[in-house]
């Protein structure tokens, strides 16, 4: 039996392949994954008093989403997201837990929890249905008998309707009808014409004809009312005027596909009659809020100069759309979720600021004051930016808080006073683990001397005086941001015995707008440089064994280390995760395929191929000569499986020790099952195990 793991587990890891591997020599499943696991195991014996993160424990992981506070600040429901071993799934459970941090206890199998507005019930959707739960008594009611299922509930003011979003399908379109087989017969299925803009989504598959509308329904249950009409989308939540009688939400309703990067605020009369605009100007305008006397509306918005990134303000407007202005224009990040103080003059939000997301408020002055820090938890997998707050009228709120060394917790606090976390899903796992210490650190670009800001991770019972095999992980997006929050695969990759470096190169978020923007018509362009910087960063520390660099990331990430590879050969092997390797193909394939033109390349693929060819790392093949692995998602529609193939290809016919792992059934995300994630992490380890030499150890 290998130390560490139980006999069960080691069943669950050896009993069924995971991967699937296309390899310049042919490498058996179950070995590649349990030599990925021996650097782990290896260390965990080193000493009894180290027992570092291990692949199974991620199916012991539990994460805090959606904290909402109820009205009167006493108490939160919350999301808790479990893992099923048994159907290798996440599991969504309500709980609820006192602000005093007592109380903790579970209510119901469930998702997207709402207080009514006196607190006296939730409203929630299970089963592809909205259930209401009467809080004094415990008795539950399903308020539904829906043929799609509901988001974005929202209570209104007088706590007697909800307002959702539901898909309303419509007839495929045919040129001709299909024959009809004779009966008892087995013919395929008839042919499937395509005639939208956007037919596919990653994570969904293709998706189902119709468009979604928003729905009010009375919470003594009937027949859901539809307030929205015409052939748009509308699957952003709505919110209430206080009276009752409007929703707003946002919407693009221009009638034009190639406006695509367009929304607007809308006002619909829950009665019935015209839909009206209330914002006209081009660019992103979502996510209102009304003030609690009517009079104004808060939302986020943006004036679209078609760049790679730009920051999103908070305005509030008079109701009628007149006297629109800009809040927080002195502060130069992205905000999110505005919601109304109780007593209207001041407004709650999110943002991002240096790889930390924060809940803060503002006067209608744009007077700033921060009340928490640390959201997130929700992305456990990898620390990009996740969490989310809630309000009540005290002005008590409450969030769900990630640190290095934890997933999301629920945390309450107040203005003036200190947040403070009030449970503790993973002590039970994580208080027995010694994990590896997560350092902030910050270096100058080599191209021009820009401030960049990484994490280093150290191994579990770290020495300063040992030489580790070093890893680069790069974030995706680009347009994104990693951070001090718990992340799984950085946790694995350090129990094996490596240094890792994760960091926000130029295009991150949550650096401000200039620094988002320097990717415009330049990418990958000189993010690599502030990387290869961050790289001799920490080599100069001197714990590093040079020897044995090596290189890995996903999506954005996975373009950056196949451009790596294509420009230096100092990383011993590397892994590109769901690359991008030819812009043109991918541009025109995945399912966002319209994001691309203009803000990211100059120009249209066929009038000018140049740019998009020049920043393709497939330009840079006949370059490379580290032994590459492309890990990627079956499935994949946001970098297509046929990107991965290309590359494999290229250094296939060159000679290059190259390897192709698909993961069955994965989309973009290779860890929405846990079990993919164990497969991903040990699969990349045991190619760097591959080419490690013994030199520094």
């Amino acid at each position: 039996m290998i130390r560490g793991l139980s006999a069960s587990h080691l069943h669950l890891l050896v009993s069924r392949p995971m991967i699937r591997i296309a390899s310049l020599r042919p490498l058996p499943v179950i070995p590649f994954v349990l030599v990925a696991l021996a650097p782990a195991l290896g260390l965990a014996a080193q000493s009894g008093d180290v027992r570092p993160f291990q692949p199974m424990d991620v199916f012991e992981l539990e994460f805090a989403a959606e904290p909402r506070i109820s009205p009167d600040g006493s108490q939160v429901v919350y999301v808790r997201t479990s893992m099923d071993i048994m159907e290798d799934r996440h599991r969504q459970e309500l709980w609820i837990v006192n602000a005093d941090g007592t109380g903790h206890r579970r209510l119901a199998a469930g998702a997207g929890p709402r207080w009514s507005p006196d607190g006296s019930r939730i409203a929630y959707v299970a089963d592809g249905q909205i259930h209401l739960r009467w809080m004094d008594t415990g008795e539950t009611a399903t308020l539904t008998q829906l043929l799609e299922t509901p988001s974005g509930i929202r209570w209104s003011p007088d706590g007697e309707r909800l307002a959702f979003n539901m898909l309303v399908p419509y007839p495929p379109p045919q040129l001709v009808a299909p024959p009809k087989p004779p009966p008892g017969a087995e013919w395929a299925d008839p042919p499937i014409m395509e005639d939208r803009f956007k037919s596919r989504q990653d994570g969904v598959g293709y998706l189902d004809f119709g468009f979604d509308h928003i729905f009010v329904v009375s919470v003594e249950g009937g027949t859901p009312v539809q307030v929205t009409s015409g052939d748009f989308q509308h699957s952003s939540p709505a919110a209430w005027t206080p009276d009752g009688e409007h929703l707003l939400f946002s919407s693009n309703r221009s009638g034009d596909d190639l406006d695509y990067r367009n929304s607007e605020i809308y006002a619909a009369p829950v009665g019935g009659g015209e839909i009206r605009a209330l914002t006209d100007r081009n660019g992103p305008d979502s996510s209102p809020a009304v003030s609690p006397d009517g009079d104004r509306i808060a939302f986020v918005s943006a004036e679209d100069r078609r760049r790679t990134y730009q920051v999103r303000r908070l305005e509030v407007m008079n109701r009628d759309g007149s006297d629109r202005r800009v809040v927080t224009a002195d502060l130069d990040r992205s905000v999110a979720d505005p919601v109304w103080a109780a007593d209207g003059h001041r407004i709650y939000f999110q943002y991002d600021d240096e790889g930390n997301r924060k809940v803060a408020f503002t006067t209608l002055d744009g007077e700033i004051q921060v009340l928490g820090e640390s959201l997130g938890g929700s992305s456990w997998g990898l620390p990009y930016a996740s969490g989310s707050f809630s309000v009540s009228d005290t002005g008590a709120f409450a969030v769900n808080q990630s640190r290095p060394d934890r997933p999301g917790e629920v945390a309450v606090g107040a203005p003036g006073e200190a947040v403070r976390r009030i449970t503790s899903l993973n002590e039970d796992l994580l208080g027995q683990r010694t994990l590896g210490e997560v350092e902030e650190i910050w270096w100058d670009s080599s191209f021009d001397g820009r401030p960049v800001q990484g994490w280093i991770v150290k191994p579990p019972g770290f020495d300063p005086d040992r030489r580790y095999p070093f890893l680069l992980e790069i974030h995706g997006g680009p347009i994104a941001n990693y951070g001090d929050r718990f992340s799984a695969e950085m946790q694995l990759f350090a129990a094996a015995g490596y240094v890792v470096l994760y960091s926000n190169p130029r295009g991150s978020t949550s650096y401000g707008e200039e620094f988002g923007d320097l990717l415009y018509h330049n990418y990958p362009g000189n993010d690599y440089d502030d990387l290869m910087s961050g790289v001799d960063a920490v080599i100069a520390r001197g714990y590093v064994d040079e020897e044995n660099l090596f290189v890995t990331g996903g999506s954005a990430g996975g373009i950056m280390t196949a451009w790596i590879v294509g420009k230096t050969d100092r990383f011993r092997a590397a892994v590109s995760e769901k690359p991008v390797i030819n812009w043109i193909s991918k541009t025109l394939t995945a399912d966002n395929w319209f994001n691309y033109f203009g803000n990211r390349y100059e120009g249209l693929p066929w009038e000018d191929p140049e740019p998009y060819w020049k920043f393709s790392p497939l330009s840079l093949a006949g370059n490379v000569t580290t032994p590459t692995m492309i890990l990627t998602g079956a499935v994949d529609l946001r970098t297509p499986l046929s990107e991965s193939y290309q590359l494999y290809h290229a250094l296939k016919f060159r000679g290059i020790d190259t390897a192709v792992v698909r993961i069955p059934g994965a989309f973009h995300n290779m860890s929405r099952r846990p079990s993919e994630l164990i497969s991903k992490v040990a699969n990349q380890i045991a190619w760097f195990e591959r080419y490690r030499t013994a030199s520094g150890n």
